[in-house]
């Protein structure tokens, strides 16, 4: 079935040159793709494969070698090398194959053993040869790997994958093997960034990043709609209509892999490259290795045989981004402007610098006076401290400034009592309701760890103890899932051997099998129920009740962590936040989290053991831990508190572990929010 063209796609330039870029030079090290979902990111990288050039294989090489330049440690060799024009004759004891270069497709749920290899199973126990089987670095050498939804693998794959991609070489060290081959692939990863981030030093791995959205403008829209319509009608007419651009960017391709060996990295483009990256202040070295590398490949791409301002810039546009982020709540990005400033303005090496001994250059005007420094002019007329406080209003480092618009408090009367002196709700204006507005939240900081008890079995993070695919082995199960443990099997298979009649080796069936049980640790549900009624206002409550969760929110993504976020204020609760892990649309939606109103304390926790009920159905393997965030007021509804506590009753019930914050100041305490956390058992 044909593949819908490469050619034929529209509205994803950046995307289409990191993908060629990055074939063009594989050193390059892959490319991420991080967009919303139906932006064609699946369908350009599968119609890639389209444009690469057939290769020769050595014929029966598991490991795809490269019969011109076999790999002289290949576990399937030795090769005996063939020129290139042998064509499929023989060459020696070997026979070339001509392939497509493979698009190698890694599931989610794909374990290490099939990412990288292991023993043969079947041949180690049946006919007791301990021989390697490949897995999909093996298959995907001299191909495309491509990871959809590469944020959802686990952090030890993504590991494996980017060393493989870096190094060009595959090692294995499992199951009584070792082994090393090629493993020369073009790194391909798409993810939408809604559900989560990869880490940052996993990021950093990546050669090139691209941001992909659905366009905007109509008229491009309605072209996207047509030529899919068009391709799902007539897939072998429609490729037809695209097979001269077919050709050509084939063509472009060999052209421009066939150049790089060519193209010169000057002095003076490196010193370009270093200044870019230090402007930006990416960390590490990385990132000028990558673009310089971008930028040949570029170069090689466009015809040039020697890098430019143009390579470097389009190079710096997909190399940088995605390592400008400090923290997971920086939104990825570039600013071009600055990009420009630190390119220059043009092409060339700058001029040297004209000789002293020669005297002033005679086309110098001597009457222009001298450039002011970069900055505003100074003002020394008579509005020279119109913005300035005088002595007497001078602001000490104490001061606090004044509140914003949003932050203010309602209007008193002289002589009222401060409002939350007794922890009061904010005075009702006509109608009942409460003021609302917004608080800002202060820098996070380092927050305690709280785990779930017990052991679970969910999936692999940084927070609670859970019996995990990875970790330290503290037993050995039959008949399960997990790495197998070789000690434990042949122990369990000795005892019998007398009755299977062998004398010279182990015979072993498939009931000694034994797989071992490792402990490390899980990522948790953390689920946030956040009080934002008009009581959270009072005393600046809310910025520290915002600093509080955004700090829990950081040690939640540095554990791996799912997130969610209900708020309750008025006479209900609501689910601002579903489940995910995406913090940075956590720390988002909990910027533009509003206050005012009652404190319906009841409807928060229902709504809170409501998704973490359909969460349970839909995950089953993750445990929650519920986070209340709250004063312990309940004044919402006819016996507000007593439902309160029912509603706790029920999630204890539940065996949900639970942790009660308590925002309560002042001097006159009421301890609301401690009998809460009993009523929880929190």
């Amino acid at each position: 079935m044909s593949s819908f063209p490469f050619a034929a796609v529209v509205g994803s330039d950046d995307m289409a040159l990191a993908l060629l870029l990055t074939t063009v030079s594989p050193a390059v090290g892959g490319v991420l793709v991080r967009g919303e979902k139906g932006t064609a990111k699946s369908t350009m990288v599968r119609a890639l494969t389209e444009l690469l050039p057939e290769q020769r294989v050595v014929s029966g090489c598991r490991f795809g070698c490269d019969p011109a330049a076999p790999d002289p440690v290949c576990p399937d060799g030795p090769h005996i090398s063939a020129s290139a024009d042998d064509g499929l004759t023989e060459a020696g004891a070997e026979r070339v194959d001509v392939r497509r270069a493979r698009l190698v497709e890694l599931p989610v749920g794909a374990t290490e053993d099939r990412v990288t290899g292991s023993l043969d199973l079947e041949k180690a126990l049946g006919a007791g040869v301990a021989q390697f089987s490949p897995g999909l670095l093996a298959e995907a050498n001299r191909g495309i790997l491509y990871v959809d939804e590469v944020n959802l693998l686990h952090d030890h794959l993504v590991d494996l994958l980017l060393d493989a991609a870096a190094m060009g070489r595959s090692t294995v060290e499992r199951d009584g093997v070792s082994v090393s081959h090629a493993a020369r692939i073009v790194l391909v990863g798409t993810m939408n960034p809604e559900e989560g981030e990869l880490r940052p030093q996993l990021l950093d791995r990546f050669g090139l990043t691209v941001e992909v959205a659905a366009p905007r403008d109509p008229a491009l829209r309605a072209e996207v709609v047509r030529r899919r319509l068009a391709f799902d009608a007539d897939p072998e007419g429609f490729t037809a209509r695209f097979a001269t651009e077919q050709a050509a960017l084939a063509q472009q391709i060999r052209a421009a892999q066939t150049l790089l060996s060519q193209v010169e990295l000057d002095d003076w483009a490196l010193g370009k490259i270093a200044v870019v990256c230090a402007g930006f202040e990416v960390d590490g070295m990385r990132a000028d290795i990558v673009t310089a590398r971008a930028a040949t490949a570029h170069a090689a791409w466009t015809g040039r045989t020697r890098v430019t301002r143009e390579d470097i810039r389009a190079a710096a546009r997909l190399a940088l981004p995605h390592r400008r982020r400090r923290n997971p709540f920086d939104a990825p990005g570039l600013d071009e402007d600055l990009l420009d400033q630190l390119l220059g303005d043009d092409d060339q090496p700058p001029p040297e610098p004209p000789d002293p001994s020669q005297g002033p250059d005679p086309d110098q005007d001597d009457s222009t006076p001298p450039e002011q420094p970069d900055g505003p002019p100074a003002d020394t007329g008579a509005n020279a401290d119109a913005d300035t406080p005088d002595a007497g209003t001078q602001e000490s480092p104490d001061h606090t400034p004044p509140a914003t618009q949003n932050d203010q408090q309602p209007h008193q009367e002289p002589g009222e009592p401060p409002l939350d002196k007794n922890n009061q709700e904010d005075p009702e204006v006509p109608g009942g309701v409460a003021p609302r507005g917004l608080s800002s939240a202060a820098d996070p900081y380092r927050v305690r760890l709280f785990t779930a008890r017990g052991i679970g079995r969910g999936a692999a993070g940084r927070r609670s103890r859970a019996i995990t695919e990875r970790g330290r082995t503290t037993g050995t199960r039959p008949h399960a899932e997990g790495p197998i443990h070789l000690p434990a099997t042949i122990r369990a298979a000795a005892p019998h051997q007398p009755g299977r009649g062998r004398t010279d080796r182990i015979l072993f069936t498939a009931t000694d099998l034994r797989r071992a049980t490792t402990e490390g640790r899980e990522a948790n549900l953390l689920l946030f129920c956040v009080d934002a009624s008009g009581s959270m206002a009072a005393r600046r409550r809310m910025e520290s009740v915002k600093t509080a969760v955004l700090s829990l929110l950081l040690d939640a993504y540095q554990r791996r962590d799912r997130i969610g976020l209900v708020s309750f204020a008025g006479a209900a609760a609501e689910l601002a936040l579903p489940p995910t892990s995406s913090v940075d649309i956590a720390a988002r939606r909990l910027t533009e989290l509003a206050h005012g109103g009652r404190t319906p304390l009841a409807e928060g926790l229902w709504r809170a053991a409501e998704t973490l009920r359909l969460e349970k159905i839909r995950d089953p393997r993750r445990r929650p831990l519920l986070v209340v965030i709250t004063d312990g007021r309940a004044t919402s509804g006819p016996d507000a508190l007593g439902r309160a506590y029912a509603m706790a009753d029920l999630i204890r019930a539940t065996h949900t572990p639970a942790l009660v914050i308590d925002c309560e100041t002042g001097r006159f305490r009421m301890g609301l929010a401690g009998t809460l956390a009993d009523r929880l058992g929190a």
